[in-house]
């Protein structure tokens, strides 16, 4: 046996399967060979141990160790020779290496540095989920978790790209063999293992990170406005008398449904106080007045921020604190004040308020107390969302969050139900990974951070329809969680029951067409009597060739256009807050529907489609009520409502330079463009977001 540990070079894939004893690797391997119709490398040590025990009854010693790994290498080279595409591996010198260590505490450095040289395109860790079966040269099934613990730290400490594989042999096959489809597809596609294996542990399919690098190449689909929705156009207007109506058919309606309210909490309050980080990062108070420089950098929001700081629900609080870290305080010249107090807020020594959720952050000062987003939401929760004394609340944030919003709840909760008598169950969960974005930069190639990883994003609000979707509600109401005010919480209630009604008015008329439909109890008047409910209610016009189908025809097409799920969102005037706005819009096939539009949708270059934006006479508050199971009262899947071409590209900053990723369509955009929708005009008075923190200033947010 020729003594030679290196590792001839190639290019066919290898797989190595790692691991402890007794973990499928060589039924694994065998599986995998035939499947692909190529060579497989057996264990050189099971021989050369097994010959050795017959021999003597001696067992594996440490000067086994270099001879088992010549071996191995030997018959590694001899196997690539033949292999065809894929080399599959049942052993190698990394997993003689970990045995070297384990029992021997010691490994040659002949070993060791071969071990760490010989590359793999990919190591499947075998999982200790399957039987521990004995043979004689075999050591003992006790202690499997930590002799895993130890394979895969190895794995992580010498940086190789390695995926767990668990389960039966059955679906450990189906499993590895769509993983290593994927990995000669990356890699065709110019992606290392350590890309492939970081996509794979995102949980993004490789083929939706193509899609979106196709994405960034192509631009995004823009939308094609016909007109804006206005008042009796597509906005439905309503009394006041109208509105009590509403609401009080809701409340006679709800002892029979479960209600929830879903709040999107995922974000940090980064842009909330963007004006102030760029002011202390480029501010240097030994050099120059703060006024000084406002006029440098013409920051209005700096400007208002300061003049009225006492205003501010934190302020005293902050200047009880800043007494104490700062002794000195009340001597020092007005400038230092209030430098000090914006670092005070933004120190992650002390109130780092732009690295929290704004969930927490104090939004409203009352007689008795301060109030943030989370303490509103569950006051509107107990008002507007609850059915038979229980009301539902879900959070959507991100898993650093959740401990910071669950000790406040358990401070509040208890506060809220004692004086509402409302049980108040939270319910929380997390943007899923998998509708994160690569980043590209502006000639779209591939960002990778300091480390060579991919740099992911998160996809948007758009990606909690996923969450919405795991939901099991009859009525969600639908509001971000900085859209509350300190006040007037019997009109706001007013407005949210009335949409939640007329929601509950449609949905009962659509589940009795359907059922008529399902037990064929429809004829021509009935049919006509749907065609107008689906123009004058639905906002859905049926184009000339409709009327050329058969009756079973148009049965079947307006079975398909109103068994979806249902959206009722209220409008307000647009008074030039950024964002989106609502709109009729044709889509690829030439169908007009009413759908919520943002700005970053609208071609710029086309001054008829500027036309039409620049015409939107109302804004879109995100205050929506959802119906989202069938006539069956079962749930839709709402991924099957989205529009996949009403994405945005979202330029950000990343060490000082631009970059792009993609953002899925909008939870109230894109994602919701196939419902069945419904814009009711709703005062000014629920829309109150709180963007930046100057928007705590504004009327009603500050005391009445």
């Amino acid at each position: 046996m020729e003594k030679n540990l290196r590792q001839q070079k190639t290019t066919i894939i290898k797989i190595a399967l790692f691991g402890p004893e007794s973990t499928g690797k060589t039924t694994l391997a065998k599986q995998l060979a035939d499947y692909y119709e190529t060579e497989w490398v057996p264990e050189f040590a099971r021989d050369y141990l097994q010959e050795k025990w017959e021999e003597n009854q001696h067992i594996c010693v440490a000067d086994d160790m270099l001879p088992i790994a010549y071996g191995q290498v030997a018959l590694e080279n001899e196997k690539l020779s033949l292999a065809k595409k894929y080399l599959f591996c049942d052993t190698n010198l990394m997993v003689t290496k970990v045995f070297s260590e384990m029992y021997y505490d010691f490994c040659d450095p002949l070993l060791n540095e071969a071990a760490l040289k010989h590359e793999y395109d990919l190591f499947f860790l075998t999982d200790i989920d399957v039987p521990w079966e004995k043979d004689d040269i075999r050591d003992t099934p006790d202690g499997r978790e930590t002799v895993f613990s130890v394979f895969k730290q190895s794995l992580i400490d010498t940086n190789k790209p390695f995926i767990i594989l668990s389960g039966n042999k059955k679906s450990r096959l189906a499993k590895a063999t769509a993983i290593i489809d994927d990995l000669a597809f990356a890699k065709e596609n110019g992606f290392s293992s350590e890309d492939f294996v970081q996509i794979y542990n995102h949980g993004i399919s490789f083929n939706k990170v193509l899609k979106q690098l196709e994405i960034f190449e192509n631009g995004i689909t823009k939308s094609n406005l016909v007109s804006p929705a206005t008042i009796d156009n597509g906005i439905v207007s309503l009394s006041e008398i109208d509105f009590d109506e509403k609401a009080n058919f809701f409340d006679s309606q709800k002892g029979s449904l479960k209600i929830k309210k879903f709040v999107p909490a995922s974000g940090a309050a980064t842009r909330m106080f963007k004006f102030l980080r760029a002011f202390l990062n480029d501010f240097d108070i030994e050099q120059e007045t703060i006024n000084a420089y406002i006029n440098r950098k013409k920051d209005k929001e700096l400007s208002i921020f300061i003049v009225a700081m006492d205003k501010f629900p934190f302020f005293e609080t902050f200047n009880e604190k800043l007494k104490l870290v700062y002794p000195d305080f009340e001597t020092l010249e007005r400038d230092y004040k209030n430098y000090y107090f914006i670092k005070l807020l933004l120190s992650s020594d002390y109130f780092d308020f732009a690295n929290k959720p704004k969930a927490v952050i104090p939004f409203h000062k009352y007689e008795d107390r301060i109030a943030n987003p989370i303490e509103e939401h569950l006051n509107e929760c107990s008002h507007y969302a609850s059915s038979n004394q229980v009301s539902n609340l879900h959070f959507t944030v991100t898993e650093a969050h959740q401990e910071l919003f669950e000790k406040e709840v358990a401070i509040l909760k208890e506060k809220v139900e004692k004086v509402s008598g409302i049980q108040i169950n939270i319910g929380y969960s997390y943007q899923n990974k998998s509708t994160d974005s690569v980043t590209v930069d502006t000639k779209n190639k591939i960002v990778r951070d300091k480390n060579e990883n991919l740099v992911f994003r998160p996809g948007g609000h758009g990606a909690l329809i996923e969450n919405l979707n795991q939901l099991d509600s009859d009525i969600i109401f639908i509001k971000n969680i900085d859209n509350v005010i300190q006040n007037h919480i019997d009109k706001i209630t007013l407005y949210k029951k009335a949409l939640a009604g007329i929601l509950i008015e449609i949905q009962q008329k659509v589940f009795a067409y359907l059922r008529a439909i399902e037990e064929q109890k429809i004829n021509e008047k009935a049919l006509s009597e749907m065609t107008l409910f689906l123009s004058e209610k639905l906002n859905i016009k049926l184009n000339n060739d409709f009327n050329k189908f058969t009756f079973e025809n148009k049965i079947a097409k307006l079975k398909e256009l109103l068994d979806r799920p249902i959206r009722v969102c209220g409008m307000v005037k647009n008074e030039g807050e950024p964002g989106g706005g609502p709109f009729w819009v044709m889509n690829n096939k030439g169908a007009v529907s009413l759908q919520i539009v943002e700005a970053s949708q609208v071609d710029n270059s086309n001054k008829k489609q500027q036309g039409i934006l620049a015409e939107a006479t109302h804004f879109n508050p995100v205050d929506l009520v959802c119906g989202i199971k069938n006539y069956k009262n079962i749930k839709f899947d709402l991924i099957q409502f989205v529009d996949p071409d009403a994405g945005f590209i979202v330029e950000k900053t990343l060490e000082g330079k631009t970059v792009k990723s993609y953002e899925l369509p909008g939870l109230w955009n894109g994602a919701m463009a196939n419902w069945l929708t419904v814009f009711v005009a709703v005062p000014l008075i629920t829309f109150n977001p709180v963007k930046t923190v100057n928007d705590l200033l504004k009327a009603p947010h500050q005391p009445q």
